[in-house]
């Protein structure tokens, strides 16, 4: 696997993208599964899957882009306005950047390393390990690179990831991503009770940690990458579960501002799993 995701990490940023907005439609024609919970989703969200058609090419492109980000040169990256994360390390109570599946999620990292990790030292992410080793070994190369650490969806991981905002540093994660049994809450989103990940909120509350709302868009024609960012808008509530449909309606917020680059057809509604 290694092997093919240094030949595709060679390719320029618009053939990948190429090939994932086909490999996108492809799935979308060939699964009725994938199609029925892209469009579920779109309409609890109160959409028009008319509307956000073009969804389907980006998750294509989302897959796509991983040898280049992962592997290859850092592509184009422009900020749209990167002034709430600069307030935040400014204040030096650490930085708690999140991001929902929407965009290029991946390239936030890097660009949160390239941008500020000199000044402010490096950014820990979470990830979720690998079911395949092969593919854990490309993402042990790909993720932990100069200004970056990722750590693992562990008990030791989260300990890192608060000793880093404890120091004044910052960490990223996705809220929305379905947490294992009895590490999560069940919470509206858009409407709906979806099972949600209370590390987040912990992670703000424990620390005092500045939350900061980011998110990647990608630019037409593989021209790169544009990043957003923007303050939470207003305190957590100390209550850990209102504290959580809060970040929820943060994360329903970011993905009105663009649902042509979310990831709809991700379960978010689905039951979670027993295991790490």
């Amino acid at each position: 696997m290694l092997r093919w995701f240094l030949f595709f990490s060679r390719w320029p940023l618009w053939a990948l993208h190429l090939l994932g907005s086909f490999g996108g439609w492809a799935a979308w024609l060939l699964s009725g599964p994938y199609r029925s919970r892209f469009l579920a989703n779109v309409r609890q969200a109160g959409l028009d899957g008319s509307a956000v058609l073009g969804a389907v090419g980006q998750a294509g492109r989302m897959t796509a882009e991983l040898p280049r980000l992962w592997l290859g040169r850092t592509p184009h990256l422009e900020w749209a306005d990167d002034r709430a994360a600069a307030q935040a390390y400014a204040e030096g109570q650490g930085v708690l950047f999140l991001t929902p599946h929407m965009g290029c999620f991946e390239v936030t990292a890097q660009a949160l390393a390239l941008r500020f990790g000199a000044q402010y030292g490096q950014l820990t992410v979470l990830y979720r390990p690998a079911r395949h080793a092969a593919l854990g070994e490309v993402m042990a190369l790909a993720r932990n690179r100069p200004g970056l650490q990722a750590v693992p969806t562990t008990l030791a991981g989260v300990r890192q990831m608060i000793k880093a905002l404890r120091a004044g540093e910052a960490v990223g994660l996705l809220p929305d991503q379905v947490p294992p049994e009895g590490m999560g809450v069940w919470a509206p989103f858009f409407g709906r009770s979806a099972y949600t990940m209370t590390l987040a909120a912990r992670l703000a509350l424990q620390t005092g940690a500045r939350v900061v709302l980011i998110w990647g868009e990608r630019l037409p024609w593989g021209r790169g990458y544009r990043l957003h960012t923007r303050p939470l808008g207003h305190d957590l509530s100390p209550d850990l579960e209102t504290a959580v449909v809060q970040i929820n309606q943060a994360m329903e917020s970011m993905v009105l501002t663009c649902p042509q680059q979310y990831l709809w057809a991700y379960a978010r509604y689905k039951e979670p799993r027993k295991d790490m």
